[in-house]
């Protein structure tokens, strides 16, 4: 299976990097955001420019997915955010891979607004925090927390 890991490059990424056990044995490449950390992952990756909430780059984000998915063609995304997950969930969609996002783990009470915006697309939605199922819908699911 192909798998997209997708994630910005902070605390996200270090929690994405806890599950790679539970991906060994796919062909699995990470997406997230060019720094000297991210260039020193031993994962085959793409780099990109963070692109924030910024309308203009999250378009451009889009663009650069698109050509990424065409080229690579995931069966799974899976994402813990933060905003690069919104270009990237959407755009998997067209590709018809499936996807997983999982809530930040700094989301007790409140949800992210990645997680609102890509609520509707996600195929499995999980939160690390129990509180947070009442702020989301059926599909919510929490199975523990990563860390």
């Amino acid at each position: 299976m192909k798998i997209a890991i997708v994630c910005s490059h902070g605390g996200h990424l270090t929690q994405m990097l806890y599950l790679m056990d539970a991906f060994k044995g796919n062909d699995i490449i990470v997406i997230t955001y060019d720094s000297k950390r991210t260039r020193e992952l031993e994962q085959k990756k793409y780099l990109m420019e963070n692109i924030g909430y910024n309308p203009l780059k999250m378009l451009s984000a889009a663009i650069l997915f698109l050509r990424a998915f065409r080229e690579y063609r995931p069966d799974l995304i899976v994402s813990n955010g933060s905003e690069i997950a919104i270009p990237a969930l959407y755009i998997g969609k067209l590709f018809a891979a499936k996807s997983i996002f999982i809530e930040s783990w700094a989301r007790v009470s409140n949800p992210s607004l990645t997680g609102r915006i890509v609520y509707p697309v996600a195929d499995h939605f999980l939160v690390q925090w129990p509180q947070l199922l009442s702020k989301y819908g059926k599909k919510a699911v929490y199975e523990g927390a990563i860390i």
